[in-house]
């Protein structure tokens, strides 16, 4: 393991908040083959995805800060190794994922078109960046041109 790849799990453990802040995520678990939804609770993940499939569903739920405290998720991972493996590009191991899903999020300097197609891409090539470059290059091939240049409303 590169001390980058140590570095950056320091660094992740090291600006998680210390207070009792609730916090959701997504990793890509290769044991099922797709995204699982999880909470951070110290230094694990713990699977929500047996009571929320998708962070957009989570998010939907009444009482969802209680959901995401108290659900008994039956798996967990080691928040450390999880972003050890994020950092190396370890795509045999879970591995963090965008923390979104199905969501419309919409932010500066990122056109709603773009980031709707880099969302699609990334589910598609399941967190392998060899993947979403393959699948970038067909679906950029297919609109003629760079993703870029797709115009909203085209």
């Amino acid at each position: 393991m590169t001390s980058e790849v140590l570095y950056g799990a320091a660094l992740v453990s090291a600006t998680l908040p210390a207070d009792s802040a609730t916090l959701v995520g997504r990793l890509f678990d290769p044991a099922v083959g797709g995204p699982c939804v999880v909470a951070v609770r110290g230094d694990r993940l713990v699977d929500l995805t047996g009571g929320a499939a998708t962070v957009a569903g989570l998010l939907e739920r009444d009482e969802v800060v209680e959901f995401v405290r108290g659900f008994e998720g039956d798996r967990s991972w080691s928040l450390d190794d999880v972003v050890a493996a994020t950092f190396a590009g370890d795509v045999e191991k879970p591995r963090l994922l965008a923390p979104v899903d199905l969501q419309v999020i919409k932010a500066a300097g990122v056109t709603f078109a773009t980031s709707m197609l880099e969302r699609v891409i990334e589910e598609r090539s399941k967190g392998d960046p060899a993947g979403a470059a393959a699948v970038r290059e067909r679906v950029a091939s297919a609109v003629g041109g760079a993703i870029a240049s797709v115009v909203p409303g085209s």
